[in-house]
């Protein structure tokens, strides 16, 4: 979906997310993830892949799982400026997306996405529906493949841990790892501190 969803579906004069910049060249350096916990109307994690200059996004229901057997599913949402990777706050009543945000996890990541033998750029593989990344985070390492299934209005995608020495069915990050790996703060934490802020600013206007 083009970055100029986001743009539109957004009122910066009240919303604390980044306006964006366009695109940037980042060819020096290796593209990064990241993976934001929102409660807006239903809980989720957005899923986000730096891709020529913009974050392609996709939400994620139940969050990512270390375990191969787990498909979750992913849905597309709108492209994200690269900015967004640093965002965590709260989104105003009112605004799209309203509610708490917190950065989950983020870092590097590897492209792995081969066809006939041969490597292919991310922006291919994803156009062709199946993408394979190497993921170096804080909380999530190794593996994770991006497989599209459906057309049309009704695509979707499947997030799926590739079997690596990272698997570990056994383990469950998204409800024993909570907090952000920016701040360290949970959610409701997040969540009550935008509170405190708007009722400062009621107190001050």
């Amino acid at each position: 979906m083009p970055a100029d969803r986001y743009q539109e579906k957004r009122d910066f004069r009240r919303t604390p997310e980044p306006r964006g910049k366009g695109k940037r060249d980042r060819s020096d350096k290796q593209p990064v993830f990241v993976i934001q916990q929102h409660d807006a109307s239903t809980m989720h994690f957005d899923f986000r892949l730096e891709v020529d200059g913009v974050l392609r996004s996709w939400a994620v229901p139940k969050g990512p799982s270390t375990d191969p057997a787990e498909k979750r599913l992913a849905i597309p949402t709108e492209d994200h400026p690269l900015e967004y990777a640093d965002f965590e706050g709260v989104i105003p009543a009112g605004e799209y997306g309203a509610g708490p945000v917190l950065i989950w996890d983020r870092g590097s990541y590897r492209n792995l996405s081969e066809k006939d033998g041969e490597r292919r750029s991310m922006a291919d593989a994803l156009h062709d529906g199946h993408a394979v990344v190497e993921l170096h985070g804080e909380k999530l390492q190794g593996g994770y493949a991006l497989q599209r299934i459906g057309g049309g209005e009704e695509t979707r995608w499947l997030l799926v841990k590739t079997d690596d020495e990272h698997s570990d069915a056994r383990r469950n990050p998204v409800s024993t790892q909570p907090e952000s790996v920016a701040s360290g703060r949970t959610l409701d934490e997040i969540d009550a501190a935008g509170k405190e802020g708007d009722e400062e600013s009621k107190g001050n206007g």
